[in-house]
C-alpha cells in the first residue's frame, strides 16, 4: 500500500492504494479473458500461467491513451497473439492463443541481459496470419532492426533492416506487396534524432527514404500509401510542407512556416551541438542557448537542464519550436543554459541505451560533464567555475546526485520531485532499468547492502557542499514524497545546509503553483551563480 493525506482544516483526507516496490513478494499480475458476445456468451481464460504486468516498449502493458499494448487479433478473431514480458523485463515471449479453447503456442521468445523493447515509440511485432509469418524487432545485433520469421517452423526467413540505425516505428504493413513502411533515425548523416520514412520489401530489398530532405519529419499517407504529405524542420529552420509521391519524390510544394515575427521580437536561435561522450569516441548531442546580449569577452554561469531518463532524454526532438521549456527566458537573466541528450538514454543503439543499466545513479552526468567542457573551449563566455544543475522527477533525482557525487563541478542544484531512491517508486519501473532487487554484498551475505545502493541519493547525501533547493509535491501519486523526505532526514543528520519547499496538495506537477515554482527557481540561480539580488516576489504572469 502506499498512502498520502491531504493538507486542510480539520481532518485531512487519506488516499490509499495499491503501489507495488521493487523486491515485492506480490505485485500486479495479469490473466488474459476472452469474451465472446453474441446469443450464446461464454468467458475462455487463456491455459497460461499469470502474467507479470509488463509491455515491451514502456515498463508496462498500458500504452499512450491507454491502449492495450501487444495485442494483436487475426482478421476472423479465432486467433489472439500476445506477448508476456518477464518481471524484469528480459524476457519477450511472443504467443498465439485460440480463441475458441484457450489454448496457447509458443511462437518466439528473446531473452536479453539488460531489458527487451520492441521499438521506440510503438510495438513493431506483428504476426501475418494471412502469408504464415511473422516480423520480429530485436536489438541483437546493437541496433533495433526488423525480422522475417515463418510462423509454422519459426525459423527465421531473413533480416529485413539492417545497419547501424534504428527502426523506430512501424507505419504500415502491406502483406500484397510485401512492403513495410516506417519511421527510422540514425540512417541519414547527422543529427540521429531526426525522424525519416522509409519503405522496404519483406526480403529487406528496394529500401527507400520517402522524406529524402534534412529534418525530423512528420508524414501522413494517403490510403493506399501512394501519396505523402510530408512536414519537416530542423531547430533553426521552421516547418515546410509539400506533396511527395509514394517513392518519396516531391510532387509540389504546400506551405513554409513564417517565423519573421519571431525573429522580429528578438526570437534566438537555439544553438545545436554534438560532443563526444565519457569514453571520448561516442557522439553525443544536445542544445545550448544563449542570451541575446551574449558577449564571449563576458562571463555567464553555465545552467545544465538534465532528464537522465532512461525512457527518454533531455531534448529529445530536434524538430523546430519557438520555446523550449524556459531555456530563452532563464538564459535571458545572464546564463548559458545547455541540454544534453546523455548516454543511457534511447533512440540510439543499444549499448548506448544500455550505457548504465544497473546503476542508475550515474544519470547521465558524465556525459553532461563533459560536453559542457567541451562547449566551453567554442563558447568562452562559458564560466565554469559557476554552473548549476535542475531537473523534474527524474531530473530531480539527477540534479540532486549532481550536488552530491560532483560537487567540484556543479555549484547549485534545484531538484523537483525527484525518484531519489528507486525501492520507493513503482517496481515495473525501478525493475526495468535497475534489475530485480538483490540484498547483500556480491556474494550474497547478509551486510544490509543491495544493489540498488548506487543510485539512493540518501546514501551520499552528507557529501553535499554546495546549494541545493529541494521541492515536492506532498500528495504525488507518480514519485511519492517519501523519495523526497529520505534525502531530508539524511541532510539533517549530515547537518546540511539546504533549501525547500513542499507544495500543499499538489501531485507530481505543480499546477497552479508552478510559476511560483519557476521564479523561486530562477531566484535561486540568480543569488547563488549572479551573486545578484532578485526583485522581490517578482510575479510571473
Amino acid at each position: 500500500m502506499m498512502y498520502l493525506t491531504s493538507t486542510n482544516v480539520g481532518h485531512p483526507t487519506l488516499e490509499a492504494w495499491k503501489h507495488p516496490l521493487p523486491g515485492d513478494k506480490i505485485i500486479f499480475t495479469i490473466e488474459r479473458v476472452i469474451i465472446h458476445l453474441g446469443n450464446k456468451p461464454k468467458t475462455v481464460r487463456l491455459k497460461m500461467d499469470k502474467d507479470f504486468q509488463r509491455g515491451s516498449t514502456t515498463d508496462h502493458i498500458a500504452g499512450r491513451n491507454s491502449i492495450l499494448l501487444d495485442a494483436q487479433w487475426n482478421e476472423e478473431g479465432t486467433k489472439f497473439a500476445f506477448v508476456s514480458g518477464s518481471r524484469d523485463h528480459k524476457i519477450a515471449h511472443l504467443q498465439i492463443a485460440d480463441a475458441t479453447t484457450g489454448a496457447v503456442e509458443s511462437i518466439h521468445k528473446e531473452e536479453v541481459t539488460t531489458y527487451y523493447e520492441s521499438g521506440v515509440d510503438s510495438e513493431n511485432w506483428s504476426v501475418l496470419f494471412d502469408s504464415n509469418e511473422f516480423i520480429w524487432y530485436s536489438e541483437k545485433s546493437n541496433w533495433g532492426h526488423l525480422y522475417l520469421y515463418d510462423l509454422t517452423s519459426k525459423k527465421l526467413k531473413n533480416q529485413i533492416t539492417t545497419g547501424d540505425w534504428i527502426v523506430k516505428e512501424t507505419i504500415n504493413i502491406d502483406q500484397q506487396n510485401r512492403q513495410i513502411y516506417f519511421k527510422a533515425g540514425g540512417k541519414e548523416e547527422g543529427n540521429p534524432y531526426h525522424n525519416y520514412y522509409y519503405k522496404v520489401n519483406f526480403d529487406g530489398s528496394n529500401l527507400i527514404n520517402l522524406t529524402p530532405s534534412k529534418g525530423t519529419h512528420t508524414a501522413t499517407f494517403s490510403s493506399d500509401y501512394s501519396t505523402i504529405v510530408d512536414t519537416y524542420s530542423t531547430i533553426k529552420n521552421p516547418p515546410i510542407s509539400l506533396v511527395r509521391n509514394g517513392n518519396g519524390e516531391k510532387i509540389m510544394d504546400l506551405e513554409t512556416a513564417d517565423i519573421s515575427d519571431l525573429k522580429a521580437k528578438n526570437w534566438q536561435e537555439p544553438v545545436e551541438f554534438s560532443a563526444k561522450a565519457r569514453d571520448n569516441k561516442t557522439d553525443v548531442y544536445g542544445l545550448l542557448f544563449l542570451p541575446s546580449h551574449y558577449d564571449e569577452s563576458k562571463k555567464y554561469p553555465v545552467l545544465n537542464y538534465i532528464y537522465p531518463g532512461p525512457q527518454s532524454g533531455s531534448v529529445g526532438t530536434y524538430n523546430f519550436s519557438p520555446i523550449r521549456r524556459d531555456f530563452q527566458a532563464v538564459s535571458e537573466l545572464g546564463f548559458i543554459v545547455v541540454a544534453v541528450d546523455a548516454m543511457g538514454t534511447p533512440m540510439r543503439s543499444k549499448s548506448f541505451h544500455d550505457a548504465y543499466y544497473g546503476n542508475m545513479g550515474d544519470n547521465g552526468l558524465p556525459d553532461n560533464i563533459t560536453a559542457i567542457k567541451q562547449l566551453a573551449k567554442i563558447y568562452k563566455g562559458m564560466d565554469l567555475e559557476k554552473v548549476g544543475i535542475w531537473g523534474h522527477s527524474g531530473g530531480g533525482f539527477a540534479s540532486t546526485r549532481a550536488v552530491f557525487e560532483y560537487s567540484d563541478f556543479y555549484d547549485v542544484a534545484v531538484s523537483g520531485s525527484g525518484n531519489h531512491d528507486n525501492r520507493n517508486y513503482e517496481a515495473d519501473w525501478g525493475e526495468k532499468w535497475q534489475g530485480l532487487l538483490v540484498e547483500g554484498n556480491i556474494e550474497g551475505k547478509a551486510d544490509g547492502t543491495t544493489n540498488y545502493d548506487n543510485q539512493a541519493n540518501q546514501l551520499i547525501a552528507q557529501n553535499l557542499k554546495g546549494k541545493l533547493l529541494i521541492t515536492h509535491g506532498s500528495v504525488d501519486d507518480n514519485v511519492p514524497p517519501s523519495n523526497t523526505m529520505l534525502v531530508v532526514e539524511a541532510l539533517i543528520k549530515a547537518n546540511k545546509d539546504f533549501d525547500m519547499i513542499m507544495f500543499p496538495n499538489k501531485r507530481h506537477g505543480y499546477g497552479d503553483m508552478t510559476n511560483y515554482m519557476t521564479r523561486k527557481r530562477w531566484d535561486y540561480f540568480v543569488t547563488h551563480l549572479l551573486d545578484a539580488k532578485p526583485p522581490k516576489e517578482f510575479l510571473l504572469k
